[in-house]
C-alpha cells in the first residue's frame, strides 16, 4: 500500500517554479514582481535582464527554469507562455548585532525571501 499521488498545485495548461531562501527583504522582490506580472515570457525575460536591481538577476533564473519546466516536463508551446503569478513570500530572519557607541548593541535583521512564479499557455 502506497501513499495516493498528490494532485497538481497547478493546471494541466500551467508551470510553476520555486525558489526558497533568496537573501533580500519580500518588500524588494515584490518590486520585480510586480513589473513581469501578465507580461509574455520573453517580454518578462527582457524586462528583468535589463533591470538594475541586483536580484533581478535571481528572479530571471527562477522565470527561465519555470520556462523550461513548461517546454520539458508539459510540453507547452513557449511562444504563447506570459507569466500568470509571480508572487512573494517571507522566509526567514537572521538576527546579529552591530556594536553601537556606549557599549550598547543594535539588533540588524538579514530577511530571506521565497518566490514563486507561474507560466501558462495562453489560450486562443
Amino acid at each position: 500500500m502506497s501513499k495516493s499521488k498528490d494532485a497538481r498545485r497547478v493546471a494541466a495548461n500551467e508551470a510553476l517554479a520555486v525558489c526558497h531562501s533568496i537573501r533580500t527583504s519580500p518588500r524588494k522582490l515584490n518590486l520585480i514582481a510586480a513589473s513581469i506580472r501578465g507580461l509574455n515570457a520573453s517580454k518578462a525575460v527582457a524586462e528583468l535582464s535589463f533591470s538594475k536591481k541586483r536580484i533581478a538577476k535571481v528572479a530571471l533564473a527562477i522565470l527561465q527554469s519555470a520556462i523550461a519546466n513548461a517546454e520539458n516536463n508539459h510540453q507547452l508551446n513557449i511562444d504563447k507562455l506570459f507569466v500568470k503569478e509571480a508572487f512573494v513570500g517571507k522566509g526567514l530572519v537572521m538576527k546579529r548585532m552591530h556594536a553601537r557607541g556606549r557599549g550598547r548593541g543594535a539588533r540588524v535583521l538579514k530577511p530571506f525571501s521565497n518566490m514563486t512564479i507561474v507560466v501558462a499557455e495562453r489560450g486562443e
